[in-house]
């Protein structure tokens, strides 16, 4: 399974990485379970088509205000959504990951809430900050789940 994302303080790399390494984990008792490849865009990355179904992962940077009817533009984090739109890339996109900090209220995990609609692909799952083990494991199963339908 392949996920993209973007990072900007670092807590979505961290996930990321820690999801690659639980995915990995699981093959010593199912040599089957699928792992997990990253591929992290941000200001500098080379744009490129995707052939391949793919999972993406936003953290939440919005601009003030309340997320609802002002703070909903995306603000740091719009290059994923850039790279999404590329020659369609999103039509590969199995679905999107949000993370945030639930003290922002409506827009916790706005971003990838905003991408889904935009894109039409489901809004997956949540994580607050770096997340915990218990939001590795459900993910992983989610993103199983959704790569094998």
């Amino acid at each position: 399974m392949k996920l993209i994302y973007i990072s900007i303080s670092g807590n979505t790399r961290s996930f990321a990485k820690r999801l690659a390494e639980y995915a990995a984990a699981q093959q010593t008792t199912d040599p089957t379970a699928p792992t997990i490849t990253l591929k992290e865009i941000d200001d500098n990355s080379p744009f490129e088509v995707e052939t391949e179904n793919f999972f993406a992962m936003v953290p939440t940077y919005l601009e003030g205000g309340n997320g609802v009817d002002n703070g909903d533009v995306e603000i740091l984090t719009d290059v994923l959504r850039d790279y999404l739109d590329y020659q369609n890339n999103y039509r590969y996109c199995l679905g999107v990951i949000g993370s945030g900090n639930k003290n922002f209220n409506r827009q916790y995990c706005l971003t990838a809430k905003q991408y889904a609609a935009q894109f039409d692909f489901p809004f997956l799952a949540d994580y607050e900050l770096r997340g915990t083990t218990a939001d590795l494991e459900r993910i992983y199963q989610l993103l199983k789940t959704a790569n094998q339908n």
